[in-house]
Formats: structure tokens, C-alpha cells, sequence
């Protein structure tokens, strides 16, 4: 059976690219319509803000310098990506939740990754708020790896 013959590889790529497509679409959407730090407000705890992102999750490693930061974090996405995918391979293909959950957190860093490679940086868009608490803000692709992982680590609770 060849890779895209297998039904796991095509659930996860089909999934892992509708993240990327939503994810380069909305980050492409922000930066023609808005400036940096411009911000719509949606709801009273949600706001659309275009910021630009030098670190990871938390911004972790922002104030490093690009010739570290980047080399880690495309070494940390090559190192999940091989991870993930052999993860996939081992996955039974009846557990299309689990399988669709891994398509999302590889479609996600690619995401971030295409973002790290174009600009250095990754775009933060999406603005959790209630008064005067803030949310560090984030992306589709962020959102997606977030769902993907609850999805996996739930699978793996269950599991046990």
C-alpha cells in the first residue's frame, strides 16, 4: 500500500491542510487589513489584534537573538513533525478522531513554521480578555495544535 493509499496519511493530510489553508488565509487577511497593534473589538472578552510574535507558546525564547531562536524552532518542528508522523503510522485507522487530531497539530506548525520562515516572526491575531486579564494572543495554527493535543492526551487518559 503506498503512503496516500493509507487511510490514516489521507485523513491527517486532508485535515493538517484545511488548518494550513484557514491559518495562512487569516494571518494573510490581518496583515493586508490591519496594522500592527491595531485591534478590533468582537466581544466584550474577544478582539481581533494584529500583533507580530518572536517567540514560541508564552512568547518563550522571544528575547533570544533570530540566529538562535530560529534554528531551535525549526529544529523543534522537524523533531515533532518525524514524531507525530510515526505516531500516525502506529494509530489504528478506525480512530479517525485521534488520526484527524495529529492531521491538526502537523497542519498547525507548518503553519507557524511557513510564518518563522516568510518574516522571522509568527502573526497573532486572536485576543482573549475580561478586564484588565489578558490571554497571550494567538493564531488558527496555535489553536488548532491546542485542540490537537487535548484531543491526543484525552485519547491517552482514556487509554489507560
Amino acid at each position: 500500500m503506498t503512503l496516500l493509499g493509507d487511510s490514516r496519511v489521507r485523513l491527517a493530510a486532508i485535515v493538517g491542510a484545511a488548518v494550513l489553508v484557514a491559518d495562512q488565509a487569516t494571518k494573510a487577511l490581518v496583515q493586508y487589513a490591519m496594522v500592527p497593534h491595531q485591534s478590533i473589538p468582537i466581544l466584550p472578552f474577544f478582539a481581533i489584534t494584529y500583533v507580530r510574535n518572536t517567540g514560541a507558546a508564552f512568547g518563550i525564547l522571544a528575547a533570544a537573538p533570530s540566529s538562535v531562536r530560529l534554528p531551535v524552532f525549526f529544529a523543534v518542528t522537524l523533531v515533532a513533525g518525524v514524531a507525530l508522523l510515526a505516531y500516525l503510522r502506529r494509530t489504528p485507522p478506525d480512530q479517525r478522531w485521534l488520526v484527524g487530531a495529529l492531521g491538526a497539530i502537523l497542519g498547525g506548525a507548518i503553519g507557524n513554521l511557513i510564518c518563522r520562515a516568510r518574516y522571522g516572526e509568527v502573526i497573532d491575531f486572536l485576543h482573549l480578555h475580561w478586564g484588565e486579564l489578558y490571554w497571550p494572543m494567538f493564531n488558527v495554527a496555535d489553536s488548532a495544535i491546542t485542540v490537537g493535543v487535548a484531543i491526543v492526551l484525552l485519547h491517552a487518559r482514556r487509554e489507560r
